[in-house]
């Protein structure tokens, strides 16, 4: 592992976020607080990932003590409307179906809260999806169920293997974590 001069602290329930940055070689203790992911409505699609980052951050700046928190946000972008977790399975096959056989944008926003400030950054990848059958969609639904997931997938699933021929930029920022961008954050904090 590599070690931090200071607790670092990853807001995120997200089974992937935090084996991600375990893969990366950090130590970290999880711990989410209650926050909604509103924003306003005449804000940029490109920017709601890292206010939203940030707005998590904030519910720890009361009593951050010594530590640092790493917060994340990922939104699916497709003709500048912005494709949250399905509520549904029918909200679900709408998404896949409109991001069936084009391409559109994943951006991951990333709030690090030290005693220093917020430092908040995004990162973007653009996904291309084949044309998808309503059977792929069918079967990508019910066995599964990506109702966690914004625009209703998740790249390194089966929807990702079989439909995803192209991709440009991370692949960790469209799991939900660019994990080259906080490596850099974490920089000057790590002890080598």
């Amino acid at each position: 592992m590599i070690p931090l001069s200071r607790s670092l602290v990853l807001a995120s329930n997200s089974p992937r976020r935090q084996q991600l940055l375990r893969e990366l070689g950090f130590e970290f203790t999880v711990e989410v607080r209650p926050t909604d992911e509103l924003f306003p409505a005449d804000m940029p699609a490109s920017e709601v990932a890292g206010y939203l980052a940030q707005h998590k951050a904030e519910q720890f700046a009361h009593d951050l003590g010594g530590k640092l928190v790493l917060c994340a946000d990922t939104v699916v972008v497709v003709d500048n409307q912005i494709l949250n977790k399905p509520a549904d399975a029918l909200e679900a096959r709408a998404m896949l179906e409109k991001l069936s056989g084009r391409s559109h944008q994943v951006i991951t926003g990333v709030c690090l809260l030290s005693a220093e400030g917020y430092q908040t950054i995004s990162d973007v990848a653009e996904v291309t999806f084949k044309p998808l059958t309503e059977t792929e969609i069918e079967y990508y639904i019910t066995h599964y169920r990506p109702f966690d997931k914004a625009g209703a997938y998740g790249v390194q699933e089966w929807i990702g293997m079989i439909g995803i021929p192209r991709i440009e930029g991370s692949f960790y920022t469209i799991m939900g974590l660019p994990l080259h961008k906080i490596y850099e954050l974490l920089r000057p904090f790590m002890v080598l």
